[in-house]
């Protein structure tokens, strides 16, 4: 019985992860028995596909926690069924050098390991981590805040610009910025509110990628370290009055159920972070 609940609730995951162009009757019937259990309207018809409602953003969400959850109690259990899977969480500034000199170490000292690899906001890392659902992550935290996990580096925070970008007047500074919660939008904000600039949020975003596309569109300016950023991008701190900027801490967070293949991944991550972020 519960075997099947769980294979009722990952298909409700899949189904709702679905973005059809054109929607098969199998699926069709699926939707619909769907939606009459959750007496809700899960989907709306937008051009030839279909988009999430309201409500069916809430039950993914759901669904997703539940999943969550099984696996969560089947690893408590000795039952975890993606034994052998290093799971290791990343910010999306890594993904260029750390990200690929961290797995081509990590792959010569075991071949035949499957890694699965997450970008996500620092909280939510932080959160697998402890609940086990992460091997290892590595997470930005404000400078002094005790954070745990260890410290690998503390980093300057800089406002970046597109190098054609030039500033309009005194009008309200235009902002590129991570959706919330994120560190670097905080440290954004409170700077400018500090110094009673006036501020507009010009585009708000999850991706690091559509962050360096909003600036090369000249649509503002981006508060992140001076690393891996595009050649494009300059930094801009003291040019347009911007004020100054705290430090901000990366550190390295292993979970307590971490596998001998994971705490040899996060120890390989600690050595390539230390050799390609870490200050001189």
């Amino acid at each position: 019985m519960r075997h099947g609940l769980r294979s009722r609730r990952r298909d409700a995951c899949a189904l709702l992860r679905k973005w059809p162009r054109d929607c098969p009757s199998a699926i069709s019937t699926q939707l619909k028995k769907l939606e009459e259990q959750a007496g809700a309207q899960l989907f709306v018809r937008k051009g030839r596909g279909l988009v999430r409602t309201a409500a069916g953003e809430a039950l993914i969400a759901y669904a997703r926690k539940i999943v969550d959850l099984n696996d969560e109690a089947a690893l408590a259990l000795g039952a975890a069924t993606n034994t052998g899977v290093v799971r290791l969480g990343l910010p999306q500034d890594f993904f260029e050098d750390v990200m690929p000199a961290t797995l081509t170490a990590f792959s010569s000292r075991h071949p035949t390991a499957q890694v699965d690899i997450r970008a996500g906001q620092n909280h939510k890392l932080a959160e697998e981590v402890a609940a086990g659902r992460l091997d290892g992550a590595s997470v930005y935290f404000d400078e002094g805040s005790g954070g745990e996990g260890e410290l690998l580096c503390t980093l300057p925070m800089r406002w970046l610009a597109h190098e054609s970008f030039k500033p309009a007047g005194a009008k309200p500074v235009p902002l590129v910025m991570f959706d919330h919660p994120c560190l670097f939008r905080k440290a954004a904000l409170s700077a400018l509110d500090r110094a009673r600039l006036p501020w507009r949020a010009a585009v708000t975003t999850p991706s690091l990628s559509y962050v360096w596309a909003a600036l090369r569109s000249k649509l503002g300016i981006a508060v992140r370290t001076a690393h891996g950023v595009p050649e494009d991008m300059v930094c801009v701190d003291g040019r347009f009055g911007p004020p100054d900027l705290p430090p901000i801490e990366i550190r390295l967070l292993t979970s307590q159920t971490a596998s001998s293949a994971a705490q040899d991944m996060c120890e390989i991550l600690r050595g390539e972070a230390n050799r390609l972020i870490a200050p001189a």
